[in-house]
């Protein structure tokens, strides 16, 4: 039996995290304040929205300190789960905020209050420039860390939505349709929904060890039953440890006896490369496709 480990660690990110959680923090602030006195709810809302983030870069920054700690007696896997769900929680949190500013959105719609577009405009266009600061910081990392990826996926959004809001400004301006004001409101809230429902399904999925998304089952167990002198492949098993990481556990049923440890670094090797998992406990086993079958069939009635 081998157990195959990469301890090779993500890149850090912490000052990025840093930096964007004081930058963004502070742009909550500013926002929600103006977004009060111009009476507009596309900014309060939009407030809303960052304060998550905030939220989302704070639990990604201590899922990912989490996730460093050493594994103890207690904890055999360390603490990488905490960023599934760290994830988990800023996709529920994300839901609330969303359903209480769509409520003042359609409370808008009965009794509208006049908006400031200029002010809303340069509000905005701040926005811009700061979630776009702190999209840049992750910019880097974006191709080889997921967790990173989202970061700069959200915040690079969240860009986009501010300059949404930019555009709800200057049509109050010039049309003096104080209903824009509402109705973008609700626009942000569906176009957030929909990526906070991925994020939570996700989530979820991997809480429930599902199979983690861009691994799928059929093609791992191909690619077992490929290599030299397998017969067959049962008890396979494939979850998802953290955010960033997979682990495999797979029983293989061999023609012949085998101690090779060539072979045992092969599939590391493999699922690595082809699959990106992290970590494999594989167990040879002797026998034929006969008893292969068996042992398939013995798997199913223990699932």
């Amino acid at each position: 039996m081998d157990h195959s480990h990469d301890h090779h660690g993500p890149k850090s990110y912490g000052r990025a995290f840093a930096i964007g959680i004081v930058l963004n923090l502070t742009f909550v602030i500013v926002e929600f304040f103006y977004g009060k006195i111009s009476h507009s709810l596309a900014l309060v809302a939009d407030a809303g929205h960052n304060l998550s983030d905030v939220l989302a870069l704070a639990l990604a920054w201590g899922a990912s300190l989490l996730g460093r700690t050493r594994p103890t007696q207690a904890r055999t896997y360390g603490m990488r789960r905490s960023s599934i769900l760290a994830s988990l929680i800023n996709a529920v949190v994300l839901l609330l905020v969303l359903g209480a500013i769509s409520w003042e959105a359609m409370q808008r719609f009965n009794e509208p209050s006049p908006v400031a577009g200029r002010t809303v405009m340069w509000v905005a266009a701040l926005g811009i420039v700061i979630n776009g600061a702190t999209a840049l910081l992750f910019a880097s990392g974006r191709h080889g860390d997921l967790n990173v990826r989202g970061a700069f996926l959200h915040m690079a959004a969240d860009a986009a939505v501010s300059l949404g809001v930019v555009i709800t400004g200057a049509a109050i301006l010039y049309t003096g349709w104080q209903w824009v004001d509402p109705a973008v409101s609700l626009v942000i809230s569906a176009v957030i929904f929909f990526g906070t429902w991925d994020l939570l399904k996700h989530s979820v999925n991997l809480a429930l060890d599902a199979v983690p998304e861009g691994i799928q089952l059929p093609s791992v167990e191909a690619y077992l039953l490929g290599l030299p002198n397998v017969v067959g492949v049962h008890d396979l098993h494939v979850w998802g440890m953290s955010t960033t990481e997979a682990a495999l556990t797979a029983h293989l049923v061999m023609s012949i006896p085998s101690g090779n440890n060539e072979l045992l670094r092969e599939i590391e090797e493999g699922l690595h490369r082809k699959f990106g998992i992290e970590h494999a406990t594989v167990q040879l086993e002797t026998g034929d496709r006969e008893s292969s079958c068996q042992c398939r069939l013995l798997s199913l009635r223990k699932a």
